[in-house]
């Protein structure tokens, strides 16, 4: 029977056989109808072995009765005293488990206290029938760490403390018991009260007039400029020192932190040491000539090194824009990056923080997308420990009635079962003790943790708001507030851990630092160098063209391709992926041309062997979208879920670079900002995300404004992560057909991203290589192909791998074409150059060169130029694109080709009218378009010609030209 085998976990004796049986009664017939604790019981009994075999529902009730009456003869658990009865001595227990439950609704949490305490009638005595006659009885405490037995009295004032004070605590949602037993053993036996000797006292406080100073100080001198003041939060920067020198004690020697913009200035000056003299001359206009664009003060990041117990630790607060929460898969992604430069397989080196505000950890879905990520395979760092500054208020109002759907702001993070200790910004010890608990739960478990500082805003949204004006209420009770310092100034005092004027020395002696432009923080190291820091200086000042040459010698490409052909033996293929690698192998002997998911496979396998790691990740990138990549091969007599896979790519030669290819989870906006910031802290990697269809880059478009495309002029990241955006117009509708190609050329500028659309295999081969052999980081889009990955002709021969190598345009395909007799220069990208090859084949027209752009940012002048000069007879220059008018690249590739061509030259163009949709969703539609786009590049220039008709006359520019 269940029950008996069930005894070594349960805390219930014989005596309360009955009651249990009733209860098990009804949740055999209404799993619904008993307390939540009881059910988790009864469910974890089905899924031991019985008489009829593991899983099978039990429907026996006699021998329940009798299993719980032999647990009593044999001493399972304790017995209650005898003046206890036996259904009431079961209402103690169900107390403490109600206690743990729900005890965080009525704990003092709020330093304001604006709202009255919720009435929980499941935590009053009178609701399990036990009364005032009751309050001196003695009762077994059950799994209550402390006291075996103790008075209801005790017992409830001991919940009260535990549960109910300036600390509660959720965690009884957690599915492992370890964690939860874990929980209260470090909470139940000091009844949340921390211990801090008189020295940790006044460092707290020490910090809190830190916080306090400088917020006051720019309030003075810097009148009515943003910053974004920590006042009312201050308890945040105490926290975080505890936790700083904690997770050094414990071995962490990196740690990253993502923030908003709250109280951002005061954790760079008072917890990562920058100079506030540094800070001062940024409120007064200065700023860094070695970035192009810059940034406002708040949204910079810092590095430092500290000195922990453990030794040296490298801090970085993590640069970010002012989408919220939009930097939390950032840091994630630079953390696991830095992992895996140390090889930190468990995150016990490199910790990420995350510090969050309360209306944005509830209302920003990247939040919820991070998350998601936490304890995957190819996203996981080991745990996250989370912050939340809870204001109370999310802008200029937080009307409770419209704030959340959820009870608490931190709600989101029980999707993954992350403990959350909610505590009083008031109360700095309890904060500073609820920090400890969440570092060490992070360091036992590697899980996420969450630290949520109920506290409250001084001031407005930002420094020259009026918050009375929608929070009248709410600011009367904080215009009356002393603050948190005062506040445990004094109560140190009463205490006799500080003298009477001792707190007003500690703001003196603050004030005088800052006056000289200095802070307080003398745990920063100078001039330490950190083991694993990488040199980010080869990278600046580069230009997109030098040391481009990738080419590597047939005999090694033949290698290359015999080691991803390989399979090992009794591997049973797909008969599909069996004919692609057997095809495979003929191209690797240069037997049948190279195609797209070859020369991919090709380019990952050189750079493994010359010792660059490899990333990939996107939606069924280890399989590829379109059945074309095959990194990851499976055995199709497997017989276990996690197993039968093989990767070649990860066998290609002894000391190779590592190869990473994951399916990502179906998320854009996370994934693709988790790849910027492990691109931006590893350079020697190439990163790769792959959207499943290019338009669905969308659904990540602030990560591409805010950061791959602005983040090095604005702050200075340097970037070489690889966008691979699947391309091209196949009649399959809006959504999967534009990668969107003008949204990305708009934004470049400043030489700041590269723009690619290849039309053959070899050039992405060459492209892939390219990225990571120049001395060049930025950042690559590629655009590309669905169709061309099994087009007859879009192939490449093996030789040409060997022999050259990218080119930014790419000469006429017919090498019989005279020059002297072009009348007109086609110029195009992608796969409607196979289109038009075959338009001109059916005319038989020679009068007509056509020519691909493979590189439409930074734009190849010089190429360009030699090209138009070759055709010197032409008098027509044609844009030919397969998008609409209003997208695409034409309205960023017209002013390049005008600025090139001669005075005598017209320029016209062919492609869809233009269109509020990227595509037409009806294929015989999209035909009729593709035909006539394609006829009109061979056709006369009537409505289709740019004037003014002749060209600009302008002198011929340099590859440098923008």
């Amino acid at each position: 029977m269940r029950m008996k085998e069930f005894q070594a976990s349960s805390t219930l004796f014989g005596g309360n056989a009955p009651f249990v049986e009733q209860l098990y009664e009804q949740w055999l017939e209404n799993p619904q109808g008993v307390p939540a604790q009881w059910r988790d019981y009864f469910e974890r009994l089905q899924l031991l072995p019985g008489p009829a075999g593991a899983g099978v529902p039990d429907v026996a009730h006699a021998p329940v009765v009798e299993a719980f009456a032999q647990r009593a003869k044999e001493g399972a658990a304790r017995a209650a005293p005898a003046g206890a009865p036996d259904r009431k001595q079961v209402s103690v227990i169900q107390l403490v488990a109600e206690y743990r439950f729900r005890g965080c609704l009525i704990a003092d949490l709020d330093p304001l206290r604006r709202l009255p305490k919720p009435h929980i009638v499941e935590l009053e005595p009178g609701y399990y029938d036990l009364g005032d006659t009751d309050m001196d009885t003695v009762f077994n405490t059950g799994t209550f760490m402390g006291q075996e037995q103790a008075s209801l009295r005790e017992i409830i004032q001991h919940l009260r403390d535990t549960y109910c004070g300036t600390l509660g605590v959720e965690y009884m949602y957690l599915s492992s018991r370890a964690e939860k037993r874990w929980i209260q053993e470090r909470l139940e036996p000091i009844r949340s009260r921390p211990s801090f000797s008189s020295d940790d006292k006044k460092h707290i406080l020490e910090r809190l007039t830190a916080a306090e100073g400088l917020e006051r100080y720019l309030h003075t001198r810097y009148v009515g400029q943003k910053r974004f003041s920590l006042e009312g939060g201050e308890t945040l920067i105490p926290v975080l020192d505890n936790l700083l020198q904690r997770a050094g004690a414990a071995g962490v020697q990196e740690l990253v932190i993502g923030m908003a913009h709250r109280g951002r200035l005061n954790v760079l000056v008072n917890t990562l040491g920058k100079m506030p003299k540094s800070l001062f001359s940024e409120f007064e206009g200065q700023h860094d000539h070695s970035v192009l664009a810059g940034d406002v003060k708040y949204h910079q990041g810092f590095s430092s090194d500290i000195n922990t117990p453990g030794g040296p630790m490298h801090l970085t607060l993590a640069f970010n824009p002012s989408h919220l929460e939009i930097v939390n898969p950032v840091v994630e992604g630079s953390v696991r990056a830095r992992q895996h430069r140390r090889k930190d397989r468990d995150g016990s080196q490199v910790l990420p923080v995350l510090i969050h505000g309360d209306a944005a950890v509830a209302g920003q879905g990247v939040v919820q997308e991070t998350l998601n990520l936490s304890q995957t395979r190819g996203y996981g760092t080991g745990g996250t420990v989370h912050i939340v500054i809870n204001n109370q208020i999310g802008f200029t109002t937080s009307d409770t009635r419209d704030v959340r759907s959820t009870l608490y702001c931190t709600d989101v993070l029980k999707m993954i079962e992350a403990p959350i200790f909610h505590v009083n910004g008031d109360d700095p010890e309890a904060a500073v003790m609820a920090i400890e608990m969440a570092l060490d739960f992070r360091m036992q478990f590697r899980k996420d943790v969450v630290v949520d500082i109920v506290c409250f805003r001084k001031l407005g949204h930002n420094e020259q708001d009026e918050p009375m004006v929608t929070q009248p209420l709410m600011y009367k009770i904080i215009n009356s507030h002393p603050g948190t310092r005062k506040r445990y100034a004094e109560r140190l005092a009463s205490q006799g851990v500080i003298a009477a004027d001792e707190a007003d020395r500690m703001v003196a002696t603050f004030r005088q630092a800052l006056e000289g432009g200095f802070h307080t923080n003398k745990t920063i190291l100078s001039n330490f160098k950190p083991p694993f820091a990488v040199d980010w200086t080869k990278y600046r000042g580069t230009k997109w063209n030098e040391n481009d040459d990738t080419r590597i010698p047939l005999a090694d490409l033949q290698a290359l391709a015999e080691r991803l052909t390989a399979v090992p033996p009794n591997f049973k293929l797909h008969p599909r992926v069996e004919k692609i690698i057997a095809d495979r192998r003929l191209m690797g002997q240069g037997k049948i041309p190279v195609d797209w998911g070859m020369a991919e496979n090709l380019a990952y396998a050189s750079l493994l062997k010359e010792g660059y790691a490899v990333r990939i990740s996107g939606q069924d990138s280890g399989r590829g979208t379109f059945f074309h990549r095959h990194a990851v091969l499976h055995d199709q007599n497997r017989e276990k879920f996690d197993a039968g896979t093989y990767v070649p790519l990860a066998h290609i030669a002894p000391n190779q670079g590592d190869f990473v290819v994951i399916d990502s989870v179906l998320s854009e906006e996370a994934v693709l900002g988790f790849e910027y910031g492990y691109s931006t802290s590893e350079p020697n990697e190439l990163v790769v995300w792959e959207a499943q269809f290019g338009d669905f880059a969308n659904g990540a478009q602030v990560v591409v404004d805010q950061f791959i495309a602005s983040g090095e002029v604005k702050w200075g990241r340097i970037c070489g992560m690889v966008l691979m955006l699947p391309h091209g117009y196949e009649g399959q509708g809006p959504e999967h057909s534009s990668g969107r190609i003008e949204r990305f050329l708009q934004l470049c500028a400043d030489y700041n991203i590269q723009v690619c659309m290849p039309a053959t295999p070899v050039q992405l081969f060459f492209l892939l290589r390219r990225q990571m052999i120049r001395p060049y980081r930025k950042p690559l889009v590629i655009f590309t192909p669905k169709s061309l990955l099994r087009h007859k002709e879009s192939v490449s021969p093996l030789a040409e791998f060997a022999e050259s190598k990218f080119k930014p345009v790419n000469a006429e395909w017919n090498e019989d074409l005279r020059a002297d007799r072009v009348q007109r220069v086609v110029f195009c990208s992608g796969k409607v150059f196979f289109d038009l090859i075959a338009k001109r084949k059916e005319l038989a027209r020679e009068d007509v060169a056509i020519i691909r752009i493979a590189q439409l940012y930074p734009f190849p002048h010089d190429d360009f130029q030699a090209t138009i000069d070759l055709y010197r007879n032409a008098k027509e220059v044609l844009w030919c694109q397969e998008e609409p008018g209003n997208q695409g690249a034409w309205h960023r590739i017209q002013h390049y080709l005008l600025r090139h061509m001669r005075e005598d030259q017209i320029l016209a163009y062919a492609m869809r009218k233009s269109s509020a949709s990227p595509a037409v969703g009806y294929l015989s539609l999209h035909n009729e378009q593709q035909k006539e786009l394609v006829n009109a590049a061979f056709g006369p220039v009537t409505d289709n010609l740019v004037l003014p008709v002749q060209g600009t006359a302008r002198p011929k520019v340099s590859a440098d030209a923008d």
